[in-house]
């Protein structure tokens, strides 16, 4: 089962908002991709949270980009920022990655990102989204969101 950004916000408002706010405090992030051969690729990107979307860009004919078109699942990484703090928590999404040909959505994208020309441009489905923080020092917290089913809170010590 898998959701668009805008399901997600709808059942979990406060996670999303967090999530969001990770994603917004840092411009690159990691996008991890499978190749041919079913290995991992991990690489720098730029998301964008538009129109209860989640938009991944990326230069035309980029390693990634043809490793979505061929496999589109995804794992996508908030950049942890300097240091080991991670305000606000390690979040991360997992799903698949569904390329745009549309051209007034790709023309609307534009517009909003003004990304480099010619460009791919992938809308996502969610399947998964973790945030792990630390709480009182103590406890380490793992907050998992599936689509259909309710946030999942662990607490280990």
């Amino acid at each position: 089962m898998t959701a668009n950004w805008a399901t997600f916000v709808t059942a979990e408002p406060e996670l999303a908002g967090l999530v969001e706010k990770r994603f917004g405090a840092y411009t690159h992030h990691v996008l991890a991709t499978l190749r041919k051969d079913g290995s991992p690729r991990t690489t720098g990107l730029e998301v964008r949270f538009l129109g209860g979307e989640l938009w991944l860009g990326m230069m035309p004919d980029s390693l990634k980009a043809l490793d979505l078109r061929r496999d589109p699942r995804f794992a996508l990484q908030a950049n942890p920022g300097e240091g080991t703090g991670m305000g606000g928590g390690d979040v991360r999404i997992g799903g698949r990655a569904i390329e745009v040909d549309d051209v007034e959505t790709k023309a609307g994208y534009a517009e909003e990102v003004e990304p480099p020309e010619p460009f791919h441009l992938f809308r996502t489905e969610l399947t998964e989204v973790v945030r792990t923080y630390v709480e009182d020092d103590k406890y380490l917290v793992v907050q998992v969101w599936k689509p259909g089913t309710p946030l999942r809170t662990i607490k280990r010590a």
